[in-house]
This record gives structure tokens, C-alpha cells and sequence, in this order.
């Protein structure tokens, strides 16, 4: 897993990406291994890439998925489970992401559902969460999204940094938007603080990383921001250059 002193970078390439897209996974995987006294890195490819990925992705480079079903198996046709996700060598998954809250109509309860099902599994869940542009013009960001937090993730935790938190403002996923540095400040205290309460001392331990049009340009300043623990990137993490760049503001 992380260590709490390091950064997590990860990579969502989302619905993107064939057999010939394994030789930016390679490429990324030659070159973290140079970072790694400062950050732990890792990639989530569609599921059909994961085996692959995790064959040219050595010991430098985690390999993770998208989603994952809270079931172990079962009559669920199209949706994986995490004890897939380990079989194939992944010991990361995404869950909650706005596109899938939105599009696939996913609560809070089903994404905690799936939360503790990839702990069940050894798989480190990152977390999702996010406001939309009228929240946050309303005021009802931080209120939003502390409570989406409060009741996605599971009630209990067995060690340090078992889960991470990706806030990730919706407004600013794929838009070139980011939110600015004060405002991930203050959102990533208020989420700290919520961990904190509900977790206790383990809630320091938990890496809560910024998502949304996180690029090499914007990187440096957004992961020297004040409890940001890395970052969750989306269309920059494609390419092993863009991706390398974002790694290389640590």
C-alpha cells in the first residue's frame, strides 16, 4: 500500500485505451521507479488492460481498476468483482466516481458496499467525491461533499491508510477547469476533519488526493497545496509524457 509521507499518484484512463496503449503503462513504468522514495504510483486501465497492464508494470508501478461490483460473484452480467481485480494483480480500485454516481445512479450505500468490498479482497479503494458547479455556487460544496464522505465510506477501518479519498469538483473533470488553491485547501481540510471525526487518529493516515484536470502545468501547485496527498488524473495520464511530468512536479 502508501505510506502517508508519500504522495499517491493515480491514473483513471477511463473508457480509453487498447492492447496498444500497454506501451505507455511500460514507459511509465521504466521511469517512476526514480520517484519512488517520494510517491506511490499507479494506473487503472479499462478491465480489459488490466492483465496486461500488470505484466509490463514491474515493482514500481501499482495497477488498478475502475470499479468493481460489491458482490464476490454472482449473476451480475457485464460488472467484475474485487477478488477479479486481485486475481489479475490489482491492489487498487477506484469507486465512486461522479461518472459513475451520475450515469450509472450509484448512492452513497453502494459505493461504501463496494468500498468494503475491496477491502474484504486486500484492494485499497479510492473513494470519490465531488460538488457540481451550482453547489459550490450556492454554498453547499463543502456541506455536500463532507457528507457524501461521511456516508461512503466503511464504518470501520482495520489499519493506517487503508482507503484515500479523490475529491474531485465535477465542475472542473475534463472541462481544463481547476478549482483554485484555496479552494482545494479548505475542501480538503473539511474533508480531513471529517475522516478525523469519524475514524479518530487513523483519519490523519488517510491520503485525501485532488482530481480535475490535474496537468503537468498545474501539478506543482496543486500538490504542494496544504493536505493534498496526491492526485487523481484523467486525460493527462493517457500519455506516459504528460503523466511523467505531473510525477515529475514531486
Amino acid at each position: 500500500m502508501t505510506e502517508k509521507n508519500k504522495k499517491l499518484i493515480a491514473g483513471n484512463w477511463k473508457m480509453n485505451g487498447v492492447q496498444a496503449a500497454l506501451k505507455e503503462i511500460e514507459q511509465i513504468a521504466a521511469k517512476v521507479g526514480d520517484y519512488a522514495d517520494k510517491g506511490t504510483f499507479l494506473i487503472c486501465p479499462p478491465a480489459t488492460l488490466l492483465a496486461g497492464a500488470r505484466a509490463v508494470a514491474g515493482d514500481a508501478l501499482h495497477i488498478g481498476a475502475q470499479d468493481c461490483h460489491s458482490a464476490t460473484s454472482g449473476a451480475f452480467t457485464g460488472d467484475i468483482s474485487a477478488q477479479m481485480i486481485a486475481d489479475l494483480g490489482g491492489s487498487f480500485v477506484i469507486v465512486g466516481h461522479s461518472e459513475r454516481r451520475e450515469g450509472h445512479n450509484e448512492s452513497n450505500e453502494a459505493v461504501k458496499a463496494k468500498a468494503e468490498a475491496a477491502l474484504e479482497q486486500g484492494i485499497k479503494p479510492i473513494i470519490c467525491c465531488g460538488e457540481t458547479l451550482e453547489q459550490r455556487e450556492k454554498g453547499e460544496a463543502i456541506g455536500f461533499v463532507t457528507q457524501q464522505i461521511a456516508d461512503s465510506t466503511p464504518d470501520r477501518l482495520s489499519k493506517d491508510g487503508e482507503i484515500a479519498i479523490a475529491y474531485e469538483p465535477i465542475w472542473a473533470i475534463g472541462t481544463g477547469k481547476t478549482a483554485s488553491a484555496d479552494d482545494v485547501a479548505e475542501m480538503h481540510m473539511a474533508l480531513r476533519k471529517t475522516l478525523v471525526d469519524k475514524f479518530g487518529d487513523r483519519g490523519h493516515t488517510i491520503e485525501i488526493l485532488y482530481g480535475g484536470s490535474v496537468k503537468p502545468e498545474n501539478a506543482n501547485t496543486l500538490l504542494h497545496t496544504q493536505d493534498v496527498d496526491g492526485a487523481l488524473v484523467g486525460g493527462a495520464s493517457l500519455k506516459a509524457e504528460s503523466f511523467l511530468g505531473i510525477v515529475a512536479a514531486l
